[in-house]
């Protein structure tokens, strides 16, 4: 029976192989799709925080399609650098915090059933869950130990937010990232712990 990882990278691949041809012809490199992702998600960002969630969550998921994309460009023309790891990982981060940004100048309409307080203390927990779910991966390869383990990465939680976003379902979508990404959390580390005593 195949692992959860393998389902995630065989969808994966089904999404970004019929494109591999397109992006070849056009002749974009990995890192002109991930300056493209950059500019998408933070015109995306904009459009949720002005309250266009629907036109905002399109062009959202749109984003994360050209964020697995880079990487799988790198890979086809065997293209990957070290820099180029490293610029998409650091764009991710940044275009995860202005769209967890994003969500915070709507907290006053009426997607949200709570206060404010509890509205920012939940992007808040979204916000680190999903953080501390790529920083833990990225120290365990440091330290040389595989992490790729875990219920819940960033093309889940693009396709959660949205799909709360699409559906106007913005609260459920960030709880639904808070936790899961604090299980993959919890997931991830046990498996460094237990890798890093075999070592």
């Amino acid at each position: 029976m195949p692992s959860f990882h393998e389902i995630r990278k065989k969808a994966q691949t089904s999404i970004t192989a019929p494109l591999i041809p397109i992006i070849k012809k056009l002749r974009l490199s990995p890192d002109m799709l991930t300056f493209i992702g950059i500019f998408l998600n933070l015109i995306a960002a904009f459009i949720i925080g002005s309250g266009h969630l629907f036109i905002g969550g399109l062009i959202f998921l749109l984003a994360g399609l050209f964020d697995m994309l880079d990487g799988v460009m790198a890979r086809f023309l065997n293209q990957a650098t070290k820099f180029g790891a490293l610029l998409d990982s650091t764009s991710d981060r940044l275009t995860e915090a202005a769209v967890f940004l994003s969500f915070i100048f709507i907290t006053s309409t009426s997607i949200w059933p709570y206060n404010t307080t509890m509205q920012l203390v939940l992007i808040f927990l979204a916000l680190t869950g999903s953080f501390l779910t790529s920083y833990i991966r990225a120290r365990a390869e440091g330290l040389q130990i595989d992490c790729s383990v875990g219920l819940f990465t960033r093309p889940e939680r693009v396709i959660i937010l949205a799909l709360g976003l699409l559906l106007n379902l913005v609260f459920l979508a960030l709880s639904l990232v808070v936790i899961l990404s604090f299980i993959t959390v919890g997931q991830r580390f046990f498996h460094v712990w237990r890798r890093s005593k075999t070592l």
